[in-house]
């Protein structure tokens, strides 16, 4: 039994994910802004912790996840401004990094997307360029540190019921993915201790995620 601190544990995945690792026996704390979500992010196994991450320091938010045996990045602000959107999806991304180092927590998993690069073609008066050019930066900064990283990049994502089945590879063309299989890959991405290090790219496809995980070895 392990304990996970997923941080946005109010999103589609963060939700998804907390079922699963609660349900296999693991203690999850869901880090939430807005404290009316608390029922819900209780009814999925985890416990609540009321946290706004855009505006909490290093050292708070170090003493949120303090104890944990790991963190699941899962945050973003939705779209909106682009001011915000790099006030979390960048700024208060980066803090987390730094703050599960200073709390010793090492093992970080970040949930990014397919085309997160610093080249990643998105054009500065597109309203995406914001999101791109904060997970790039994010992305960035936690390749650089010493946490047990790994990055989870899935394509676009679908309210779809979830096959428990995916592609990856260096050559996949981005394509789409269910929200409940990225919860899934997430799960077992923590458990395997061979996937840190690694950006992990993949869509749906038709192999089944534990056996297409094997391959990222």
């Amino acid at each position: 039994m392990s304990r996970i601190a997923i941080i946005g544990g109010h999103g589609k995945v963060a939700l998804e994910l907390a079922r699963i690792l609660t349900s296999t026996g693991h203690q999850v704390s869901s880090l939430f802004r807005n404290p009316d979500h608390a029922a819900e992010v209780s009814a999925s196994g985890a416990t609540p912790v009321v946290a706004d991450i855009e505006h909490l320091s290093t050292p708070e938010l170090a003493s949120r996840i303090r104890g944990h045996d790991a963190v699941v990045f899962a945050a973003g602000a939705g779209g909106g401004s682009a001011e915000r959107t790099y006030s979390v999806d960048r700024d208060a991304a980066i803090r987390s990094m730094d703050a599960a180092l200073s709390a010793r927590v090492s093992r970080y998993v970040m949930i990014s997307y397919f085309g997160a690069k610093p080249d990643h073609g998105v054009p500065e008066d597109n309203s995406f360029f914001p999101y791109a050019e904060s997970k790039a930066a994010a992305d960035s900064h936690l390749a650089h540190t010493d946490l047990t990283w790994t990055i989870l990049a899935p394509s676009t994502l679908t309210t779809a019921e979830g096959t428990g089945q995916i592609e990856t590879g260096p050559d996949l063309t981005p394509t789409k993915v269910a929200r409940q299989d990225v919860a899934r890959v997430a799960a077992v991405v923590l458990d395997r201790p061979n996937t840190a290090g690694k950006v992990i790219r993949f869509n749906n496809g038709s192999t089944p995620i534990d056996q297409a995980l094997d391959g990222t070895n």
